[in-house]
């Protein structure tokens, strides 16, 4: 969610990857359920293990809860989002957690589009 979510607010203005110390198999169906509902299809993707190589990428390491498990890198600015996952939750919960991204999301573009100006 967060990544589709980040690549509509930044219209192309800034890049993202995706990936979870435990991701699942596929994208849970409630979570395609509630971005279908704001006209965004995640059917086609696919949860990524998180790599050393994949966290060296970013200048903004966004973490959802991942504790221990999430590699710190020196010179990295990380901001940790406490999100519960939305396997085994209801639609109606799955949609509170994807407004939450939403807000964080457009949160995180404005600080990122002030740092590039």
């Amino acid at each position: 969610m967060s990544q589709a979510l980040f690549e509509r607010a930044v219209a192309g203005r800034h890049s993202s990857r995706s990936a979870g110390t435990a991701p699942a198999q596929h994208v849970h169906a409630t979570v395609i359920t509630a971005m279908s509902e704001i006209g965004m299809d995640l059917n086609a993707r696919v949860p990524t293990m998180l790599t050393p190589e994949l966290a060296t990428w970013p200048d903004v390491v966004v973490t959802m809860g991942c504790g221990d498990a999430c590699p710190v890198l020196p010179g990295k600015r990380y901001v940790d989002w406490d999100l519960r996952d939305p396997q085994d939750l209801s639609v109606e919960e799955v949609r509170e957690i994807r407004d939450d991204i939403d807000r964080r999301v457009a949160r995180l573009v404005r600080t990122l589009d002030d740092t590039d100006a």
